[in-house]
């Protein structure tokens, strides 16, 4: 089950088409969908759960608490809608792709990839994009 909370002025505009996507993602890994928890929220929001949690006084766009329990995928995706606009700019990239990006990163994250080592972090991206792609075939 896949939940979306709103803790900013934001709201996806089509919940049950990420809902489907997210799903087909975890399938896609061979994995089982348990109860997964999505929060937009804002860089203050996002930046005190760094801070609490992490003991990092940074910002960033995605912060998940992983929950998972054998091969079905549980947790909360923090996902900051302001880090991901900037990125979005930065990378010159529309707010829609990087915003699925970030959410994908956050499953890809329980379905075990890192992205501590290079190696891993290229291999996250291929990842992030080849589901990136399932969410244009899905709409």
């Amino acid at each position: 089950m896949v939940n979306f909370n709103y803790e900013t002025a934001f709201e996806l505009s089509n919940e049950s088409a990420y809902e489907k996507w997210i799903s087909t993602i975890i399938l896609s890994e061979n994995k089982k969908e348990g109860e997964l928890n999505y929060i937009f929220c804002d860089d203050d929001y996002l930046h005190n759960i760094n801070v609490e949690y992490l003991n990092h006084d940074t910002l960033t766009d995605i912060i998940s608490f992983d929950y998972t329990v054998g091969n079905e995928l549980n947790g909360d995706v923090f996902i900051s809608v302001e880090r991901v606009r900037d990125n979005a700019t930065d990378f010159n990239v529309p707010f829609s792709e990087e915003l699925l990006r970030v959410m994908a990163h956050g499953i890809l994250h329980y379905c075990g990839y890192k992205d501590k080592t290079e190696a891993d972090a290229d291999l996250m991206r291929k990842k992030e994009e080849e589901k990136i792609k399932l969410f244009h075939v899905e709409l």
